[in-house]
Parts: structure tokens; sequence; C-alpha cells
């Protein structure tokens, strides 16, 4: 079912549940601001989402509220996470899905 980004945030979301240590993941890299980890539905060979720490719905509400450390924080994550996995270089993608019209299923920000 596809999130209303304009909602509050949800703290029973999966990924705050993976956040809290309640549901395993295969961790990729951790820091203070983000998480990232292997998706359990890969759509492409390497498929690796890296979540902010803080309870954010979407980039919307991320870039509205988050403090500027965990802004920088979280992009420089998803940077090393590439480069970690040897993705610079053949290339890759970034997406985050912000609401409805997007088809954006988990009330969580993601990349």
């Amino acid at each position: 079912m596809a999130v209303d980004a304009t909602l509050p945030y949800d703290d029973q979301n999966i990924f705050a549940k993976i956040l809290r240590g309640e549901i395993p993941n295969r961790t990729v890299y951790e820091d203070d601001f983000a998480l990232a980890f292997h998706d359990i539905n890969p759509q492409a060979p390497t498929h690796v989402l890296v979540i902010p720490k803080g309870a954010y719905v979407c980039w919307d509400d991320f870039s509205a509220k988050a403090s500027d450390a965990e802004i920088a924080g979280f992009v420089r994550a998803v940077g090393k996470v590439a480069r970690d996995l040897g993705l610079v270089a053949p290339g890759y993608r970034l997406l985050a899905n912000t609401g409805t019209d997007s088809h954006q299923e988990v009330p969580h920000l993601h990349v």
C-alpha cells in the first residue's frame, strides 16, 4: 500500500523495527546517522537500502526537519556504501520514492 507522505511518522514500520533490532537484517554499513542493508526482495544484482536513523517519513520530511549533521551524515553514508560495494566504476542508481504517486511502500525514508 502506498504511503501518504504527509502523515506523521509511524514508529511501527518495518525500518523502525530494524533500527530497534526487532527484525534482523544483512547490514552493509552503519554509523551514527545511517544504516545500510541488503533488500529482502532485490530488484537488481546489488540492491541495498540506506536509511537515516532518525524518524523521517520521506525525503521531503528529512530535508525539512533533519539537522545539517544528519543530512550530511546520511548523504556521506550513501556515497560510502556505493564506494565500499565497488559500484562507482560500473555505475549505480539512487532512488527515493516520496508519497502515494511514487508508490512509496514503507513510511521511512530510504534510498
